[in-house]
């Protein structure tokens, strides 16, 4: 039996309106784009958040399951903890007005100043093409784009989306990622790059510019932290362990590999390093 043409012409109707949509996109104006995108964006958000918030929900019921003993043992290490915080905290007011009091002899200008925003990862996209989390905070909170985001263990990675109660960080894993760097104890800066890891092997990163001099390996590796050029990263964070270096094809510098935390897969909270608000003029 024959198709009819307007048999025809309703199979191929719905081939039509996804082309038709595919030009539209094609030559539709960035700034239509950029909306379009935030908005779907926004409409799923809830949908993440809402589950982050029932996983929060699950573990406070299971560790009411605990039993007295196991608390009582777990209040006496939170104690601990607060001791040696509340001495670390003291400590470090001391070297804070030891060096504004070293800035005030010297006439140096103030250092930079962050806002500590701590903020809850709501999910993980970890694939081949990029890297990236998602925080339970966002303008809502004051976060802009391309603020650092650290962890105890050091650099986590950068704001690269910011929306009304979510953002998204790009991870230093992340292939796109590239900062400026220096082998500790040594100041000549390096570049890092974020490599292509696989989903379920250890996080790494890449080298590049390192000077000839600079020597480590797995069973001698060196640190490697942020330089503070670029103006995105305060200094001295952490960044990872150089277990691997050798010679690049020009002869000129060497290449390396940086092994990350591997807690960066397994990370609940995060801090959002704000930049604080210039001082007026006087």
């Amino acid at each position: 039996m024959r198709i009819g043409r307007s048999q025809r012409f309703d199979q191929a109707r719905p081939f039509a309106t996804l082309a038709l949509l595919f030009a539209a996109w094609l030559i539709a104006p960035t700034a239509v784009k950029s909306f379009l995108r935030a908005s779907f964006f926004e409409l799923n958000a809830p949908v993440p958040v809402a589950a982050s918030y029932a996983r929060d929900l699950q573990e406070f019921w299971s560790l009411r399951l605990h039993s007295k003993d196991e608390l009582i043992e777990a209040g006496r290490d939170q104690a601990r903890l607060n001791a040696s915080y509340a001495l670390s905290i003291q400590t470090n007011a001391e070297l804070e007005a030891e060096i504004g009091r070293l800035q005030a002899l010297l006439r140096l200008p103030p250092i930079d100043r962050f806002r500590f925003e701590h903020a809850r990862v709501v999910q993980r996209d970890f694939s081949g093409w990029w890297q990236r989390m998602i925080i339970r905070k966002g303008a809502d909170f004051g976060i802009p784009t391309g603020a650092p985001v650290v962890f105890a263990g050091g650099v986590v990675g950068r704001i690269a989306e910011v929306h009304a109660t979510t953002s998204v960080v790009e991870l230093i894993t992340d292939p796109a990622v590239r900062l400026a760097a220096e082998v500790a104890g040594d100041t000549r800066p390096v570049s890092y790059q974020g490599g292509l890891n696989p989903t379920f092997g250890p996080a790494r990163g890449l080298l590049e510019f390192v000077p000839l001099d600079i020597w480590a390996d797995a069973e001698h590796p060196k640190l490697l932290v942020t330089s503070g050029l670029g103006g995105v990263f305060p200094p001295g964070l952490l960044i990872g362990r150089v277990v691997k270096v050798e010679s690049s094809t020009d002869g000129l510098f060497k290449t390396g590999v940086v092994q990350l935390d591997p807690r960066l897969a397994e990370l609940t909270e995060v801090t959002v390093l704000v930049p604080a608000a210039p001082a007026p003029a006087s």
